[in-house]
């Protein structure tokens, strides 16, 4: 208790967890969406684009699970940095998308 009767809390963050899931999260979600790009890209051209989609999706899945399950082995605040690395990098990447014009006049927005 301090002097007003209230109770403090301390946080103490592992700042190296922190900055490990950060690059984690980062570089997982770089890969995802630069993936999911490229399979939609080669899904568009195929004549069959759900033998395109599919396996993409379920390699970029994967791949994100085993990224989160490594860095959960470094602590919660480290996956809390992964995911948040990761959603601030979805946000970043779907401004972008919407900010390209579309190819042929269109648009979806």
């Amino acid at each position: 208790m301090d002097r007003q009767g209230g109770w403090r809390v301390m946080l103490a963050i592992d700042w190296t967890a922190f900055a490990l899931g950060t690059l984690a999260g980062s570089a997982a979600g770089a890969f995802y969406f630069a993936g999911l790009a490229w399979g939609v890209r080669l899904a568009l051209g195929h004549a069959r684009p759900m033998a395109v989609l599919l396996p993409s999706a379920a390699l970029r899945i994967a791949l994100l699970l085993i990224a989160g399950w490594w860095t959960a082995q470094l602590g919660a605040v480290a996956l809390a940095a992964c995911a948040l690395a990761f959603l601030g990098l979805r946000v970043v990447f779907v401004a972008a998308a919407r900010r390209t014009p579309a190819k042929g006049g269109a648009s979806w927005s």
